[in-house]
């Protein structure tokens, strides 16, 4: 739900009525993972996706239905062997969606407004919905804030709120998305309920090293790819918004001096594209010893082996070069700043979700990699 929170949350602002589909379990290659979702107002306009279109026109009347009746439910949709042209997945997964009304006088309406409002303003929240408990339990929902404040309830045993509002609060605090189960009595005991839990986080962060030319097709790329997108240069003839005004942050610095104070994390992403000992080797120096998920170098083999022997006069030990790819992104062949963008990209896409980066047409490996938990990252280097 929370990945169309904007139109949601002008739809919830404008007054209008609507039922919202959402992805709460995936199994095989299914196309979308969970807290994918689709909505339809009272007027029978639709946004969002929950099958890239394989099941897209049953969820539709399922949300029509639910804004008639007002009844939540758990439907699952999966390939049909006996009937080519029944509803189902063709890529022969399973998905199971949870629709909900969220109408004006239904109970959940104040409850998810507020996380739609936060994850508009990208602030963190975390909604709960029930997806499988006893039918008067199935799609109420709770917000949990990043400071542990929650909105709404699941009913219930008094301990349930409080077991809930603490786990949800582990998922958000990992920008995580993915079920949970607990019992109804907030303990492991006990009949269990299946929770969503959807994690709204701020955008993650690109920091792109080096205002040139690769920079300012990488910046488009990145803000493509839903990161925010610093780019740094200590040379202020170079470092304008003119030149990158697609940038979220254009800063003048050297580029070490900036990442010692900028606030990074888990998920940011770090490009160095200077090609020039004196910002690299500082500025890799530290990168390197960051928990980022990917950090890049831009450099030949040979400047990258010079690089490297710079590093370890500097004191990097063998494990922490380990974790700078080189060079950076997929060999795509790229010889453009475009080209060249894309093959970064691709790159930080395979180390997020665990791909190999090789082509799928005869690769026995699997299509999707993870059940939309990201792997721990990696660091990379691109010639």
């Amino acid at each position: 739900m929370l990945d169309i929170a904007e139109e949601l949350h002008r739809w919830v602002e404008q007054g209008r009525d609507f039922a919202v589909a959402t992805v709460v379990a995936v199994g095989g290659s299914a196309p979308r993972l969970p807290g994918a979702a689709l909505a339809v107002d009272a007027g029978g306009v639709a946004v969002g996706s929950v099958s890239g279109g394989c099941v897209e026109g049953a969820v539709y009347e399922l949300c029509r239905q639910a804004l008639a009746d007002g009844e939540s439910v758990v439907e699952r949709f999966g390939y049909s062997d006996e009937d080519a042209f029944a509803v189902g997945l063709t890529c022969g997964g399973v998905i199971d969606v949870l629709v909900t009304p969220v109408r004006a006088a239904d109970a959940v309406r104040p409850v998810v407004a507020p996380a739609l409002a936060a994850a508009v303003r990208g602030e963190p929240a975390a909604v709960v919905r029930v997806v499988d408990g006893p039918g008067e339990m199935v799609g109420r929902a709770l917000v949990v804030g990043p400071d542990g404040r929650r909105e709404g309830g699941l009913g219930g045993h008094p301990e349930l709120d409080r077991t809930v509002v603490a786990e949800a609060g582990a998922y958000l605090e990992a920008g995580r998305t993915g079920v949970l189960e607990v019992g109804e009595r907030g303990s492991r005991c006990g009949r269990p309920l299946t929770l969503l839990v959807e994690s709204s986080v701020p955008p993650p962060r690109m920091i792109v090293f080096g205002a040139v030319d690769f920079a300012s097709a990488l910046v488009r790329v990145g803000k493509f790819l839903g990161h925010r997108v610093t780019v740094c240069d200590a040379r202020a003839v170079f470092a304008t918004q003119a030149r990158f005004p697609e940038a979220d942050e254009v800063v003048v610095e050297w580029p070490h001096r900036y990442l010692e104070r900028t606030a990074v994390d888990a998920r940011t992403v770090v490009c160095v594209l200077t090609h020039d000992a004196k910002f690299d080797v500082p500025l890799l120096e530290r990168a390197l010893r960051l928990p980022v998920a990917y950090v890049g170098a831009m450099g030949s083999r040979r400047t990258h082996l010079e690089r490297l022997e710079r590093l370890r006069d500097a004191g990097l030990s063998e494990r922490e070069l380990a974790r700078l790819r080189s060079p950076i992104g997929l060999d795509l062949g790229a010889r453009t700043p475009e080209e060249t963008a894309l093959s970064i990209a691709a790159e930080i896409v395979a180390d997020r979700r665990g791909g190999s980066g090789v082509s799928l047409t005869g690769a026995h490996t699997p299509i999707h990699h993870d059940d939309g938990t990201p792997p721990a990252g990696r660091i990379g280097s691109v010639a």
